[in-house]
This record gives C-alpha cells, structure tokens and sequence, in this order.
C-alpha cells in the first residue's frame, strides 16, 4: 500500500505517533488509507449536504475495512457567480480543486479517494486529480435538486431568466417573479435542470467514475444515500 510509506518500520515512529494523536489505533493504522474529497460548503445550494453524503462514505468505507481521511476543497456556484465579476473566477476554481486534491492525497500517501462533490467545475476538477494521481478512485455527485411546483405547474431555475424577460416587458408583475422566484429552487441539491453540474454528472457515471443511478438520484433522495454507503 501506498500508505505504508508514512506507517511501516521503525523509523516511522514519529508519522504512526502523529497518526495516533487523530486517535486511531494500531488496527486502523494497518488499514488502507482512504481520502474523502468533500467539497461542502453552506453557500452553494448543490453543496450544503454533502457533508452527511461524506458521512454515509465514510460508514461505507469502515465497514469494507478501510480507514477514512475526509478533506474539504473550494466550491463555486455558478449561478450565484454570474452577471458580475465573480463568473472569472469560476473556471480557475477547477484547477485549484485538482490541485488541493492531489496535493493532499500526494502529501498523505493515501491509498484511494472517493469524490463527493456536485457543482460546475467542482466534478471536472476532482475527475482532473484523479487522473493525475492513477490510484482508486471513485465520485458520489451530490445529486440534482427536487422541482419546484407554483399553481400545480412544474417549474425549476431556468424559468426565472425568461421570467425576467417578462418583467422587464411587463407581461409579469414583481409580485408575481417573487412568488415564482420562492418556488423554483425548493431545496439541496444541483439546479434542477440540464445544466454543468448534472451534465457532468451524467458524463461521470458514463465515464465509470460513479455508480449506476448517482447522476440522476435526487439530492433529498434515501438511493443517494444508499449509493454513497455502497461506494
């Protein structure tokens, strides 16, 4: 294993000492060390649960017999990112992810890596380290956010930019747009529609880097949870 480079022999006492102050024992030290890329963060809407997906990896993974090292790295949204300045620093964001991967799991000799990540350029940018790294790995995407519904219809994200159109010809009224605008995101999750992130799902669970069903299992949903055990 790659991970007996900073845990076996003599004269790793003092790498097994610093592992043992995160207080693991002698038995799960002998495990394979296994790192759980977590992109949470509470301000992208795709995001703000990964950290109970990270948790239900992290169950799957002591229960195969591996030990788990859970990392955080930078997320964008893009949607919240657009129309000012803030959408240049979207696409750099990629490499700084691949980057912060590889980095952690070169700097730790960490024998796999599962992904958990969702948005935009967060997915292409751990798939990017993995590819750099040719160790086992594997991606749980977060998943896409529920519908919304408004007076028995169906609507998501992509009905607020015509929306505004509307607006601005004055086909809708302002009252109207902040009614629609409480209902077209209901909860967690990628934007409930075929944009980046649940494209780049998909492109990930074709490429063999996620399981059957995780691009498309909804965010709130008990398979997702399921899938991130499984992984």
């Amino acid at each position: 294993m790659r991970s007996d480079e900073i845990k076996k022999g003599t004269e790793k006492a003092p790498h097994r000492a610093l592992l043992k102050a995160l207080c693991l024992t002698d038995k799960d030290i002998a495990k394979p060390f296994i790192g759980v890329a977590n992109s949470y963060t509470n301000i992208v809407p795709g995001h703000i649960h990964l950290q109970t997906i990270a948790n239900a990896v992290k169950e799957g993974i002591l229960a195969a017999g591996g030990t788990p090292f859970e990392f955080n790295t930078i997320a964008v949204c893009d949607g919240i990112a657009m129309g000012h300045e803030g959408m240049r620093y979207s696409l750099p964001s990629r490499g700084l992810i691949a980057d912060s991967v590889e980095v952690m799991t070169q700097a730790h000799r960490l024998d796999g890596l599962v992904l958990v990540s969702n948005c935009d350029k967060i997915t292409p940018g751990m798939l990017m380290a993995a590819a750099r790294l040719d160790i086992p790995a594997i991606s749980v995407t977060g998943g896409p956010m529920e519908s919304g519904f408004l007076d028995g219809k169906k609507i998501g994200y992509s009905n607020l930019p015509e929306a505004l159109g509307q607006v601005a010809a004055g086909k809708m009224s302002r009252e109207e747009l902040i009614r629609l605008e409480n209902a077209a995101c209901p909860g967690c999750g990628s934007c409930n529609g075929m944009f980046t992130a649940n494209t780049m799902a998909c492109v990930t669970e074709a490429l063999g880097m996620s399981l059957p069903y995780c691009a498309t299992a909804l965010a709130t949903s008990a398979l997702k949870m399921r899938i991130a055990v499984t992984v």
